[in-house]
């Protein structure tokens, strides 16, 4: 007989667990309104707009991951993209370039990650009094700036945001009988390469295992010699950068600054983890889960709108539905799988 044959088909880890029920949930709405809404979902377009306008929400994602993978929760990213996309845009219009741009983009957000680590690590207070701290801070800060919306005049971005991957067989025919090609944004490449770049960051780098078990136990972590403070550090460290990204490409979408960018920005980010799979509690996570369970967040909201409930609070209220299912979800799935593995 095989020895392979013999062997018993490991179990899914918890991770890839949430994560591939993730998937399967939002295959399914998507399908089912494909089925009974018609209309836009019937295109390819469809997903491709969804990735279009929740770029730079994937970018800030795959940063709160990480944090919530180790334990800890940054409540400032939203805020803190609002204020990079308005010093960018003042900063521009102001006559500086585009290089220059994005090193004020990048340098906003480690500077914001630098001082939210620091305090978190090595002072050792509260994640959520720090971070709060700061999103109030970035949202006086953006304010000071300008309380007036800002366009942005510059030809840089201009061809930035005019430039995009055109896909013509996966577009479709409109009624006037033209062709219309479906099209991907630059920022959807860089909110691609982030995710990419943060799968291989958690899956095969120390840093990143070093992420998981500091948010499974800390005594564990202190013990297996990993130095805690450092790595906790560095979670936050890399989702200031990422919202200083996610910022950028925020701004090559609208083309415009204002106070109320990004608003709400963070609940997304969070539901988004918290869907895609990752645990509050820290450990338990995966950047794929993440990235579908924004695709799922956004195609419950699509298929409200088009349901015909356009009121805003519509969207909120199954945004929190599907919140409190997901997190049932989890308890449930990590309970029974606890006893099994007690008995």
């Amino acid at each position: 007989m095989n020895n392979f044959s013999s062997k018993k088909r490991e179990p899914l880890t918890d991770a890839l667990l949430l994560m591939t029920i993730t998937i399967c949930i939002f295959f399914a709405m998507y399908v089912l309104a494909m089925l009974l809404l018609g209309g836009g979902f019937l295109h390819a377009q469809q997903v491709f707009d969804m990735l279009n306008d929740n770029a730079s929400l994937i970018i800030v994602s795959c940063g709160l991951t990480i944090v919530m993978i180790g334990g800890g929760i940054d409540i400032s990213v939203g805020a803190v993209t609002s204020l990079v996309v308005m010093s960018c845009v003042l900063y521009l219009n102001g006559g500086g370039s585009l290089l220059g741009s994005i090193l004020l983009a990048l340098g906003i957000g480690l500077a914001f990650g630098l001082v939210h680590g620091l305090l978190i690590s090595y002072l050792e207070i509260q994640p959520f009094i720090v971070t709060l701290a700061g999103m109030f801070f970035a949202r006086g800060m953006t304010t000071i700036l300008s309380v007036n919306p800002q366009k942005v005049d510059h030809a840089g971005v201009a061809k930035l945001r005019e430039t995009q991957i055109v896909i013509p067989w996966l577009g479709y025919v409109a009624r006037n009988g033209n062709l219309v090609p479906a099209r991907i944004e630059l920022g959807v490449v860089v909110a691609i390469l982030c995710v990419i770049t943060v799968f291989i960051l958690l899956r095969y780098l120390k840093l990143g295992r070093n992420f998981y078990a500091m948010g499974g136990n800390q005594q564990s972590a202190l013990m297996l010699g990993i130095n805690v403070k450092r790595t906790r550090f560095f979670s936050y460290l890399i989702s200031g950068l990422l919202s200083g990204i996610s910022g950028y490409v925020f701004m090559m979408h609208t083309g415009a600054g204002n106070a109320t960018n990004a608003a709400g920005m963070e609940m997304n980010a969070i539901a988004s983890s918290i869907i895609g799979g990752t645990l509050l509690t820290g450990g338990v996570g995966n950047i794929i889960g993440t990235f579908f369970g924004t695709l799922t967040l956004t195609t419950i909201k699509k298929i409200v709108v088009s349901s015909g409930l356009n009121d805003p609070w519509w969207q909120s209220i199954t945004t929190g539905g599907m919140l409190c299912f997901f997190i049932l979800l989890q308890s449930v799935v990590l309970g029974r799988r606890a006893k099994k593995k007690k008995a």
